[in-house]
């Protein structure tokens, strides 16, 4: 599964490295990319899609977004959430009604 992201990550870097004199701003300007740093990232895309098994839009807010919450699933020391249900009450009364809270 690394292979493939290393590979294309340093695809990437030699790409921007391609480009030595341009700023940040001017690799990433998306009317001026340059056309070898657009594929780089292109095949840097499927690569991660391939690896986590993403398959919905193919839009970096989408990707970033899936990818969030895999990390997010990975890291936690909780259990996974499964849906709430409300609690039922014994009663219909307020439960702060048992408590001097002005209610």
């Amino acid at each position: 599964m690394h292979a493939p992201l290393e590979a294309c990550s340093q695809a990437v870097l030699d790409a921007r490295a391609a480009h030595i004199n341009a700023s940040l701003a001017d690799l990433y300007d998306p009317l001026t990319m340059p056309t070898n740093l657009l594929k780089a990232h292109q095949a840097l895309d499927k690569a991660v899609d391939a690896a986590y098994g993403y398959k919905g839009a193919n839009t970096d807010a989408a990707r970033v977004a899936f990818l969030f919450e895999r990390y997010q699933q990975l890291t936690s020391l909780l259990p996974p959430e499964k849906s709430k249900k409300p609690l039922k009450r014994a009663n219909n009364t307020c439960p702060a009604s048992q408590y001097q809270c002005g209610l």
